[in-house]
């Protein structure tokens, strides 16, 4: 009896790790396949999206004073301006005719653009 209980404990055993398995991520995510960074419906919040990436790769060198080559951000008014006048996007996605920013450092994310994107599209709303 106390064999047949092993031998019964050990095959469950068994066929618990063998059920057991792990997923390949890159191919369950090949590299260029991501989730999409934005939202179909609604809109780009500013405060929440906008401003974080702004933060992060404009406000170093462009503030509200003296920003580097003329270009002050930091403030709703000033960040809509460059972005209604088309500089703001020009310039991140490094499209033709615009210096490309951030300048000395790498280029912004896809969906970093996106978001910009989606939000100068939706009006360049201060929500």
């Amino acid at each position: 009896m106390k064999k047949i209980m092993i031998l019964l404990f050990l095959g469950i055993l068994a066929i618990s790790f063998h059920s057991c398995y792990y997923d390949k991520s890159d191919l369950l995510y090949p590299i260029g396949v991501s989730a999409p960074c934005t939202d179909s419906a609604g809109t780009i919040s500013y405060i929440q999206k906008v401003v974080p990436i702004l933060r992060t790769q404009c406000y170093g060198c462009h503030t509200t004073t003296g920003g580097s080559g003329g270009i002050n951000m930091g403030t709703f008014a000033l960040d809509k301006v460059i972005a209604t006048n088309g500089k703001l996007y020009g310039t991140i996605s490094h499209a033709s005719g615009f210096i490309a920013m951030p300048q000395g450092g790498a280029q912004m994310t896809g969906c970093q653009q996106a978001v910009i994107q989606k939000w100068i599209n939706a009006g360049a709303l201060n929500n």
